[in-house]
């Protein structure tokens, strides 16, 4: 992804003649392009941020420093917009977009952060007045010193009371829009545990853990070990892509719910010599690379396909680690699966969806995502699903799997298939999950045995697992 692209900057001059661009902290700078580049271009931060950290040849405090920087200001978007209407006496839409970045980002440092006033301000001040002068700058200064006068309990209070209802109270307090809110109360009260919501949109707003994936057969698990999965274990500090690198790609940054359900899926029923595997929407290629590692060791083969050319050039540099060959079809997944009636023994369909259960690695999903995006994707995967049904073999397994807890994405389409068709058995999920984790995990489900992983219980992402047998009746 290229870098974002900046408007010249003007020729702001402090006393001593120096470029006030020059006085900008490098990793504010980077904070602030990559927020920009985020709200203007649609850009993912990340997969932007590491590059631009890179690219500015950051020192590891600075480069922590932007990244809580980052990540903050795009986690709690929300209530710093609420806050910054007020302060400056007008919406957010009627603010420039580079003035509006710079606000965010010193919003972030003045409510959230033990930075001192004057430093957040004047960094901010300064970026403002290398974008575009001397004006703008000034109604910069002027809000942030109007925000920097009370405390960060005394702006919650104020926003809270100009909230309509309750929920919106709680999205502006927990910096999730109320939709999102909504669906995930009807998630968890699906399992009975509506009153774990707050602790879920908490752990949304936490840093994740970086958790790296052993490819089995391949790589041996480092320490500090995960709680479940076999080959998931913690970054011992430090950059982990140095053990990356050293491992050659046998060891890679994954979370631990992409390898429980990838796992759960080789663990469904034993695994005969032979068995042809398909990973129907495999980019950007972390679960294709664990399924060839166990693929390999069971002599089974494994096929990949992913529709976009980047992401499946991002799944065949993932499977460079693996020994052998794995064919990565760039195709529609439907004509995929129409082309392949009863192929497959098995089949994961790693559903494109809202991305809802990763809100804490990819927090301006919850800003770019709406209650629309929900029916258009719903429809792709059910068809997804589909497709894959008739692709697999009598006796085969389809495992359905989403990074999202919203019941129209998870429940709603297996339900759906168990309705449409006579030819499909759902399988025990929870029961087969409970036998992949090394220690016992809470798996409250539905009554259906399908799994959903929460973040505030399991640390992990909000992945859905269920997994569907396609009957051996007729054969």
């Amino acid at each position: 992804m290229s870098a974002p692209q900046r408007r010249p900057a003007r020729s702001g001059r402090d006393r001593t003649g120096a470029s006030s661009a020059r006085r900008v902290q490098p990793a504010r700078r980077v904070a602030y392009d990559v927020l920009r580049a985020v709200s203007d271009s649609d850009a993912y931060a990340n997969l932007l941020l590491p590059s631009a950290i890179t690219s500015a040849s950051l020192t590891p405090q600075d480069a922590a420093l932007a990244t809580e920087l980052t990540y903050g200001a795009l986690r709690r978007r929300g209530m710093y917009d609420a806050v910054i209407a007020i302060a400056a006496g007008r919406e957010i839409d009627q603010i420039d977009p580079a003035v509006l970045g710079a606000l965010r980002l010193a919003t972030h440092q003045l409510l959230a952060t033990r930075v001192a006033s004057h430093a957040a301000v004047n960094e901010s001040v300064n970026l403002v007045a290398a974008e575009l002068g001397r004006g703008p700058a000034g109604f910069t200064n002027a809000v942030l010193r109007r925000i920097s006068r009370d405390t960060p309990g005394q702006w919650q209070e104020r926003i809270e009371q100009g909230a309509r209802s309750d929920d919106e109270r709680l999205g502006l307090t927990s910096a999730h829009p109320v939709w999102i809110i909504r669906a995930m109360r009807r998630a968890l009260a699906a399992e009975g545990r509506a009153d774990e919501l707050e602790a879920l949109l908490e752990a949304d707003n936490a840093s994740p853990e970086v958790t790296l994936v052993a490819l089995p057969g391949l790589a041996e698990p480092g320490v500090p070990p995960c709680p479940y999965a076999r080959t998931a274990f913690g970054s011992p500090g430090g950059d982990p892509h140095t053990i990356i690198r050293a491992s050659g790609g046998t060891v890679r940054v994954q979370d631990e719910g992409s390898q429980l359900v990838a796992l759960a899926l080789a663990a469904a029923k034993p695994i005969a010599p032979g068995e042809q595997w398909l990973d129907l929407c495999a980019g950007p290629g972390g679960k294709t690379a664990l399924l060839a590692a166990i693929a390999r060791q069971h002599d089974v083969t494994l096929e990949a396909n992913e529709v976009i050319p980047t992401r499946a050039g991002l799944v065949r540099s993932a499977l460079k680690a693996v020994p052998g060959e794995v064919v990565v079809h760039e195709q529609d997944g439907r004509e995929l699966t129409a082309a392949n009636p009863g192929r497959f023994d098995r089949i994961l369909v790693d559903a494109p969806c809202t991305g809802l259960g990763a809100l804490r690695r990819r927090p301006e999903a919850r800003w770019r995502k709406s209650p629309s995006d929900v029916a258009e994707l719903a429809v792709l995967q059910a068809q997804l699903l589909s497709g894959a049904l008739d692709a697999v073999a009598p006796g085969g397994i389809v495992a359905y799997v989403t990074c999202s807890p919203h019941l129209a994405e998870t429940s709603g389409i297996v339900a759906e298939a168990l309705r449409t068709r006579n030819d499909i058995t759902e399988l025990d999920a929870a029961a087969v999950m409970s036998t992949v984790a090394q220690s016992p995990i809470d798996l409250a489900t539905d009554g259906t045995g399908r799994v959903q992983l929460w973040p505030h219980r399991h640390g992990t992402d909000a992945m859905f697992l269920a997994l569907l047998q396609r009957d051996t009746t007729g054969e």
